[in-house]
């Protein structure tokens, strides 16, 4: 029998918040423990939360990116638990009435029928508003807790066990934060622990509706330890069922030097959690007002960017990718790109040549000495014939340096195209004389002998004929040239 495995993501990601969720202490990373805490992050009696308003937009913020609704009421519940990370011995979350539920992600995974990649989409149960836990922290001989990241601001994403493998995983991880940092919700930096995420697996035979015991997988510190974990949990499960194993509900732990999962402890339900109406806080109810503002801050996103560059300016995929991905290149890019004739080679241009220039100059590109407006000038100088793309490197080059437009540089330099067919002839003349072996060669059907003359004559015009011309007029005459002999 053949089985498939099913799998959904909780992503638990810390907002881009200065304070925490109940508190004025520093929401920031790297402080030595415990010196960002306070009595209501430590869960002090008698202290009262007050609400990061903040993060409250962030929380609705991702509701419009991830194409969720949003509910007119949510409320704050207490989850009951007693962990030494959890000062309280609960933790201030959202259960069954979350700022946001009902979404869904798109995403680029595997191959469209004409090649391109291919568009799948998960569906978000939920993304609700809870605060972090300290953190453990084990020596040789005792163990200690840090409290600095305990009451930061976290938003749980729930997916719906749409996710069919590994590599689909992998994919939605990449795409959620993608948009998440596109939105400015988080930086979600993995190195300083903004992203975790847990696994829920479970395996069933192919074309079964109904899902078998879910397991937890708990300690994946990267996207590639989420892509190993799955692919040795659903490997372990089939095998399991494969010979007449009965699974149960469990949480496990990834080992990640091992490569295995290994048992912690069984799954807990949520009425395990003794779930009730956080008492100290009111429940939220967004208005019109604060919900119009909110929207406003919803950007567009890595993927419809995207899909617009590759429509507008007819982009190869990569191409479109890269400028999507690079906010400030790819703003750039279509400053100078507007009204051209080839949007393609001023992609070549923002891509290609002007990152690797800036980091020769040292510099960023708000410092770069010239605008959108003199590249476009300088493709249009290529595309008209003025200078050949040898030139134009070196124009480019004097742009870099400061040197002024496109256009003077090359009157300047005098560096225009030599497109005058009599002197490119006569450049021809004594390129064939000078080399009258490869003219030979390429007489006798040595075509790439061609290309070596070629550049002897773009050599020897300091790379101002042009290109096209003087391929032709070598052909022409070395055509010419065989010709006589022959008759002669």
């Amino acid at each position: 029998m053949e089985y498939e495995p099913v799998i959904g993501l909780e992503t638990h990601v810390q907002l881009k918040t200065r304070s925490k969720m109940w508190c004025p202490c520093p929401n920031a990373f790297g402080a030595d423990p415990n010196t960002h805490v306070c009595p209501v992050c430590l869960g002090m009696p008698g202290v009262l939360p007050v609400a990061n308003e903040e993060a409250l937009r962030l929380t609705v913020l991702t509701g419009y990116l991830l194409n969720c609704e949003i509910p007119s009421y949510a409320k704050f519940d207490r989850k009951n638990y007693f962990y030494p990370d959890s000062a309280k011995n609960y933790q201030v979350t959202q259960y069954d009435r979350p700022s946001t539920r009902n979404g869904w992600v798109e995403f680029e995974f595997g191959a469209g029928a004409d090649g391109a990649p291919g568009l799948s989409r998960v569906r978000i149960t939920r993304a609700h508003l809870e605060e972090d836990v300290g953190k453990n922290i084990h020596f040789e001989r005792h163990s200690g807790v840090d409290f600095n990241r305990a009451g930061v601001p976290l938003l749980e994403i729930v997916s719906e066990p749409d996710l069919t493998g590994a590599d689909m995983a992998y994919a939605y991880l990449r795409a959620l934060t993608d948009i998440l940092v596109r939105g400015g919700v988080s930086d979600c930096d993995l190195e300083k622990g903004m992203v975790r995420c847990d696994v829920n697996i479970s395996v069933r035979p192919k074309g079964e509706t109904r899902l078998g015991a879910k397991i937890e997988l708990k300690n994946l510190n990267s996207f590639s330890a989420v892509r190993r974990a799955i692919e040795f949990e659903a490997a372990r499960q089939v095998d399991a069922v494969s010979r007449g194993e009965t699974l149960r509900q469990e949480t496990r732990r990834w080992d990640d030097d091992a490569g295995i999962t290994e048992p912690m402890r069984s799954k807990e339900d949520a009425h395990d959690y003794r779930y009730f109406p956080e008492p100290d806080l009111m429940p939220f109810r967004p208005t019109e007002a604060w919900l119009a503002e909110v929207r406003s801050r919803v950007p567009e996103l890595p993927l419809a960017r995207k899909r617009r560059l590759m429509r507008e300016f007819g982009l190869p995929s990569g191409d479109a990718a890269v400028l999507s991905d690079h906010l400030d290149l790819g703003r750039f890019f279509e400053a100078a790109a507007q009204g051209v004739k080839h949007p393609k080679a001023v992609a070549n241009w923002v891509i290609n040549n002007l990152p690797a220039q800036l980091a020769a100059c040292g510099i960023g590109l708000e410092a770069l000495p010239f605008g959108p407006d003199a590249l476009r000038e300088l493709v249009a100088l290529v595309d008209s014939g003025a200078i050949s793309g040898k030139i134009a490197q070196e124009v480019f080059a004097e742009m870099m340096a400061g040197r002024g437009r496109p256009e003077a540089i090359v009157t300047a330099k005098g560096w225009a195209q030599v497109s005058d067919a009599s002197a490119i002839e006569h450049l021809a003349d004594q390129v064939i004389a000078s080399h009258p072996g490869p003219a030979a060669d390429y007489r006798s059907g040595k075509a790439a002998a061609l290309n070596f003359l070629k550049g002897q004559l773009m050599k020897l015009s300091k790379g101002k004929a042009n290109p096209a011309m003087a391929g032709e007029v070598l052909e022409r005459k070395l055509r010419e040239v065989a010709k006589s002999d022959a008759n002669g």
